[in-house]
């Protein structure tokens, strides 16, 4: 009788702005001599997650308008049940849910439908920790779920923050989650051994947390927290940006959790890509590009009491010359 070599696939989860993106590049441009099959969620009707992923190309699968763990779980199961018709192409998967996902539904896919059990391994979650901004979502049911459920968890962001805090934080990690590997790490620089290939899902711990967990039921999220999508054709004025972002950050930074955007800035061969969580921003280059390619900017914004029409009358002042609207 012929075993059936199972994939074995890796759920990445953390909060939003927590550095999920950053570990993802690391897997996909390290040398591991594995053939990775990556799938990204994303929480808004505009993906754009998949430009921020370097060498994306068709391994790079995406789902938005929903979250991973209920309105598109049939979607993430067809995926994979798709991909395994060219398993012999994989050797592991990622999957890269959205910073707003519990990861009990996530995990439950691989449970309760047939193909994903016989064919796939639940190899480990790994959960990334924004160790500057946790702080400020920590009463929120995604983030303690997410630390809860991890069999990795990677304190990232630790050069931002004091030794005293990170001492206190990683005792408060500890108080939700005693069983995890917990690694400090900047810019999520880890070995991958580290985190692939590790075989610490544990069924068992998963249903100690939640013992209901592999019912099919629906969760609920904080309504209060939601997404803003722009998408715009024109070239943006540097200057302009710089200015609005600054000013947005100052008056709404609190509010927004995640903010990030592509962008068409001073006609420039590469497009721009800026990414912010509360009042800390970062901007850079990003991949050329293509000859005859319509230059869209397509930004996203993930927070509570966000002003959809205030943001988009204001971003429209950032063009340099008439734009038209997608």
């Amino acid at each position: 009788m012929v075993m059936i070599q199972k994939i074995p696939v890796t759920i990445l989860t953390g909060y939003l702005g927590a550095g999920k993106t950053t570990l993802l590049n690391r897997i996909l441009t390290e040398e591991h001599d594995k053939k990775i099959a990556v799938i990204v969620n994303e929480f808004g009707e505009v993906g754009i997650d998949h430009q921020l992923v370097l060498n994306a190309d068709e391994e790079i699968l995406e789902m938005n308008n929903g979250c991973i763990c209920c309105t598109v779980r049939g979607d993430l199961i067809r995926l994979i049940s798709d991909l395994m018709t060219r398993c012999d192409r994989f050797d592991h998967f990622v999957i890269e849910t959205t910073g707003l996902a519990d990861p009990a539904p996530v995990i439950q896919s691989f449970f309760v439908d047939e193909v994903m059990l016989r064919k796939t391994q639940l190899d480990a979650v790994v959960t990334v920790v924004d160790a500057k901004h946790i702080g400020k979502h920590w009463d929120s049911s995604e983030a303690q779920e997410q630390i809860a459920f991890a069999d990795v968890i990677l304190l990232n962001k630790t050069d931002l923050v004091s030794a005293e805090a990170l001492g206190e934080l990683e005792s408060k990690v500890r108080g939700m989650n005693a069983i995890a590997t917990l690694q400090r790490t900047q810019n999520c620089d880890i070995p991958l051994d580290s985190i692939l290939g590790v075989q610490a899902f544990d069924l068992k711990n998963a249903l100690s947390i939640d013992p209901e967990f592999l019912d099919e039921e629906a969760h609920e999220h904080d309504e209060s927290v939601y997404s803003v999508a722009i998408t715009e054709i024109g070239t943006v004025d540097s200057d302009k940006l710089n200015r609005w972002l600054n000013q947005l950050i100052q008056a709404k930074g609190q509010d927004i959790f995640r903010m990030k955007g592509i962008l068409d800035i001073d006609n420039a061969e590469r497009r721009f890509v800026f990414q912010g969580v509360h009042m800390t921003l970062d901007g850079r280059p990003g991949q050329p590009w293509r000859s005859g390619e319509t230059r869209k900017n397509e930004l996203v914004f993930i927070g509570r009491n966000l002003d959809e029409a205030e943001l988009r009358a204001s971003f429209q002042d950032c063009f340099a010359q008439t734009y038209a609207h997608v």
